[in-house]
């Protein structure tokens, strides 16, 4: 949702970006809320919200996001802020590094973790669109 007042626009905090399914992108995505995932996406994420891969989305890259959850595929790297929780469905390919970690039986990981308060990597800044 978008606001107007005066001149000036502001995002409210509600705001959720959606790669639907059938979508393909490659690049750099940025995003100043929440991001969905349910198509593909080869490169690198980086939303100050939540970071959803749901059960068709397939990420391939690096994802830096304050929290997430993951029911579909990630193979890459992702630092979590906050609290990484891979669902039953999910596979993950790579390292983590985030402060706590939640793994759903059934849910895959593979490749190296560290966690804790001094775990997550600082999160680069996303740019919101003007």
């Amino acid at each position: 949702m978008v606001m107007s007042k005066g001149n000036e626009i502001q995002i409210a905090a509600n705001n959720v970006s959606l790669i639907a399914a059938g979508t393909e992108i490659q690049g750099e995505i940025s995003c100043a809320g929440d991001l969905r995932v349910d198509g593909k996406v080869n490169g690198t994420l980086n939303a100050r919200g939540k970071v959803v891969i749901g059960e068709a989305g397939r990420v391939e890259g690096e994802v830096n996001c304050r929290n997430c959850d993951i029911s579909g595929y990630l193979k890459g790297r992702i630092g979590v802020q906050e609290l990484l929780a891979l669902k039953s469905t999910a596979k993950l390919n790579g390292d983590i590094s985030t402060k706590r970690l939640s793994i759903e039986p059934g849910g895959i990981f593979s490749g190296n973790c560290a966690m804790g308060e001094e775990a997550h990597t600082p999160q680069q800044p996303a740019t919101p669109a003007k």
